[in-house]
C-alpha cells in the first residue's frame, strides 16, 4: 500500500506531504486541491502505462487525466522549473520522480535517475487498480462491451462503462474478500453479493444481463422482486453510478488501489451513509481506497464502522483541503483530523462538514421581526 505522497510544484501545491491509509478520504472546499491529488497519482500510472514514465516523462493528457499543458501543471508561483512526486510504499519502496518543465517545447522530462524495477510492480502499476471518475455514466439503454479492457486489462472503465460486461464475465466467481459478504446473503458470489449492496441503495435490486455479442453492446434491466424487468433508463442515475462501484469494490483482491471520486453522487443520505461502511469494509480487508467525497453521510458511514469495531481507526486517514490568504495570494492549506476508536473527531477545522450544525444554529437564533 502507499503510505506517503509528497508533491512539489504540481498545480496548486508548492510542496504538499501527504500521509495515506488503507481507507484515505479527501474533503474540503471547491477548488482546493484534492482532485489534483487524483491527478497526480493518474498522471504517473498513465505515464507507465504509455511507457514515458520509466526514463522519458509525463504523459499529461490520455484515458485517465488530461491536464492539458505542461504549463497547467506547473505551481504557478514555482520558482524553479521542475515537477517532482515522490512515493513511500508501506514495505520501504520508495520512488522519486523530477520532472524539468521545458519551456520552450512546453513539457516535462524526466531528469531523476531511474526507479528500481520493483516499484512497477505495485497494484498502483498493475492491474489490481481501478478508478472511477466523478462523471460516471448514467442509465442507457445498451452499454459497451469490450474484451480488451474486461478480459485482459480487468478494467471497468473510468466512467464504469464496462461493469456491467465485467459483472457478466466474472458474476459466477466468488468475491476475493469474505468478509465484504452483505449480512443477508449468504451466497459468496459475485452477482449476488452485488445485488444484496445494491438492495442497500434500492431494496429488492435484480440485475438482468443481456450481451449483444454481434453488436459489443449490452443491455442492462433491474427487477424487484417477481416485477416485470424494467429498462436502467426508467430506474434512476443512483443505481447506475452506485453500481460500477460496488463491483470495483466486491471483485477486488486484497493489495489492490481503488480510487472513487464522489461515491455519494445521486445517493440518499441511508445509501451515502452505506456507503462509507463498505468503503470501510473494503480497507479492512487489504484493499486500499482512495476516495473524495463532499459527503458527511460517507463520513458518518466510515465512523459507524470504526465504531462497531469492523475497521481499526489507525486504517482512516481524513484530509481536509481549505484556502486561506497569504499575503496576497490564497494558498491550498490540508488540515488532517484523527478519528478514534469511538468514531469520533478530535478537531473539526471550520467547513469540515459543518455546515449542518452551522445550519442549526442559525435556526435556533431568534428571527427578527
Amino acid at each position: 500500500m502507499i503510505s506517503l505522497v509528497h508533491l512539489k510544484n504540481f498545480k496548486p501545491f508548492a510542496s504538499q506531504l501527504l500521509s495515506f491509509k488503507p481507507l484515505t478520504l479527501l474533503s474540503g472546499l471547491n477548488s482546493t486541491g484534492k482532485s489534483s491529488v487524483l491527478q497526480a497519482l493518474l498522471l504517473m500510472r498513465q505515464s507507465y502505462q504509455q511507457g514515458l514514465l520509466e526514463n522519458q516523462g509525463l504523459a499529461l493528457n490520455g484515458e485517465l487525466v488530461s491536464i492539458g499543458t505542461a504549463q497547467d501543471a506547473l505551481f504557478e508561483g514555482a520558482k524553479e522549473d521542475f515537477i517532482s512526486f515522490e512515493i513511500v510504499w508501506e514495505n520501504g519502496n520508495r520512488g522519486i520522480w523530477n520532472f524539468s518543465y521545458d519551456r520552450e517545447k512546453d513539457v516535462l522530462n524526466l531528469a531523476s535517475p531511474l526507479v528500481t524495477s520493483d516499484i512497477y510492480k505495485s497494484s498502483f502499476f498493475n492491474k489490481n487498480f481501478h478508478y472511477l471518475q466523478a462523471e460516471r455514466l448514467g442509465p442507457r439503454l445498451f452499454l459497451e462491451m469490450s474484451d480488451f479492457q474486461v478480459q485482459q486489462l480487468e478494467k471497468l472503465g473510468t466512467q464504469g462503462e464496462y461493469a456491467a460486461h465485467f459483472l457478466f464475465v466474472n458474476e459466477n466467481q466468488n468475491i476475493p474478500n469474505p468478509r465484504l459478504k452483505h449480512p443477508q446473503e449468504e451466497s459468496l458470489i459475485l452477482r449476488e453479493q452485488v445485488e444484496a449492496w445494491m438492495g442497500e441503495i434500492s431494496p429488492g435490486t435484480r440485475l438482468q444481463i443481456n450481451p449483444k455479442q454481434d453488436i459489443d453492446l449490452i443491455s442492462l434491466q433491474y427487477y424487484y422482486g417477481d416485477s416485470n424487468s424494467y429498462r436502467s433508463t426508467n430506474v434512476g442515475f443512483g443505481i447506475s453510478y452506485t453500481l460500477p462501484i460496488i463491483v470495483a469494490i466486491l471483485s477486488s483482491p486484497p493489495e489492490s488501489l481503488i480510487l472513487i471520486e464522489n461515491p455519494e453522487a445521486h445517493l440518499h443520505p441511508k445509501g451515502q451513509a452505506k456507503m462509507g461502511e463498505l468503503l470501510a469494509l473494503a480497507a479492512s480487508c487489504g484493499v486500499q481506497i482512495v476516495v473524495e467525497t463532499h459527503s458527511d453521510h460517507v463520513l458518518n458511514g466510515i465512523r459507524l464502522t470504526v465504531y462497531r469495531g469492523k475497521i481499526d481507526p489507525e486504517k482512516v486517514k481524513l484530509h481536509y483541503f481549505d484556502r486561506r490568504k497569504q499575503g496576497t495570494e490564497f494558498i491550498t492549506e490540508v488540515i488532517s483530523p484523527r478519528i478514534d476508536r469511538n468514531g469520533r473527531i478530535d478537531k473539526w477545522p471550520e467547513g469540515f462538514f459543518d455546515e449542518w450544525d452551522n445550519s442549526l444554529e442559525a435556526l435556533l437564533e431568534p428571527r427578527e421581526e
